[in-house]
């Protein structure tokens, strides 16, 4: 026949009970860093991914646009300085010499 103890019995829920309450204590200490470490990280003012991401995509679109009107502004720039042929004459001009009277 086994008889039960009554201090081991009475350890046994001490232990239970403790556990109990080191895992409460561990999700309450969590929950405070975490909110601590939020405050912290919003007076910094950092970014979020999202946004960082968003940034990014402007600033790739507007380095496109730039390279592009460079080698606009470049083509019409080697096409302004080529040497251009003679002016051809207006019909006007034309007329007028053909009218010259002859001596």
């Amino acid at each position: 026949m086994q008889t039960r103890n009554k201090i081991f019995e009475d350890l046994s829920h001490l232990m239970t009970n403790a556990m109990g309450v080191a895992q409460g204590a561990k999700d309450e200490a969590e929950t405070a860093m975490k909110s601590w470490m939020d405050r912290w990280l919003a007076d910094r003012n950092f970014v979020t991914r999202d946004e960082f991401e968003a940034v990014r995509a402007m600033a790739q679109k507007a380095r496109e646009e730039n390279e592009a009107l460079s080698a606009r502004i470049e083509a019409l720039e080697s096409a302004a300085s080529k040497p251009r042929s003679k002016p051809r004459a207006t019909a006007r001009a034309k007329s007028k010499t053909a009218k010259k009277p002859q001596s």
